[in-house]
């Protein structure tokens, strides 16, 4: 994977990086495969803006995405690699041998032909998804569960994995790239590998219409504004007096935002670093 970088023929390109999509096959979604996606611009069912700075974009098709990768025992082949509009990483149309074809997230470095299999009597190759009992200690997984049976979800955004550093028990205990390590049932499935287009974060939009074309509309400074309009606002020139704050008033800097009594917090031996 590369990122590619373009002559400054117009201002639009000056500063423009994208992602090389080499590794591409195919740019035809398999249509069994797609939803319809019902643009809501960030609005309520009363058409009030309940999330602000978004609405417009491309008009998107759903690729349905078999998460739970429960089909057991049944080899399937990769067909193509594609680019999906909805998520940061690419997908893999896969066929089993019973002639289904499903969505899978694509594992980083995985190839056309390639074999993958799911369930207890696959081995730990790139791209398998087993049970984290049956797979060796230091392996990076990603599409990881939470709980068995739900299917994946941690770990699928571009160029992101887990790394199985312990089983004690019947958990297993899981680091995260981001610093926090937690513990995950031995039960719960994960796929062997690294998620792909590890590139996607070194890209520059480098104009305001490629944000557009995103769903993403501009967003006003707080210290733009006026007092009435935010807590930040106001004052004579470019002053920026009191701590940095939301909208409503909450503090936007260093505020823990994760819910004490949820269920799994017991489940995180260590937070998250902190980035400086």
């Amino acid at each position: 994977m590369a990122v590619k970088k373009y002559n400054p023929t117009t201002p639009g390109t000056r500063f423009r990086i994208s992602v090389d999509f080499v590794e591409l096959t195919t740019s035809k979604p398999e249509k069994s495969l797609l939803a319809p996606i019902h643009q809501k611009a960030g609005r309520n069912s009363q058409g009030r803006i309940t999330t602000r700075n978004r609405g417009g974009g491309h008009k998107r098709r759903y690729r349905i995405i078999d998460f739970k990768r429960n089909k057991f025992g049944v080899p399937a082949t990769v067909e193509t690699i594609e680019y999906d509009p909805n998520r940061t990483c690419f997908i893999s149309l896969v066929k089993y041998e019973d002639g289904e074809k499903k969505y899978i997230i694509a594992p980083d470095g995985i190839k056309v032909g390639d074999i993958i299999m799911s369930g207890p009597g696959a081995t730990p190759d790139l791209g398998n998804a087993l049970y984290l009992k049956d797979i060796p200690l230091g392996t990076t997984v990603h599409n990881i569960e939470l709980q068995p049976g739900k299917g994946g979800c941690i770990a699928r955004s571009a160029g992101t994995y887990g790394q199985l550093a312990n089983k004690e028990g019947k958990y297993a205990l899981m680091k995260m790239p981001s610093g926090e390590t937690r513990l995950v049932l031995l039960t719960c499935l994960a796929t062997v590998g690294t998620v792909s287009n590890s590139d996607h974060s070194l890209q520059v939009l480098a104009k305001a219409g490629r944000s557009r074309w995103l769903g993403k509309r501009p967003r006003v400074r707080g210290v733009a504004m006026n007092p009435v309009d935010h807590p930040m606002g106001g004052g004579e020139g470019k002053s920026s007096g009191g701590q940095p704050r939301s909208r409503t008033g909450l503090y936007s800097k260093g505020k823990k935002t994760r819910n004490k009594n949820k269920a799994s917090s017991k489940l995180i031996i260590s937070k998250k670093k902190n980035r400086k």
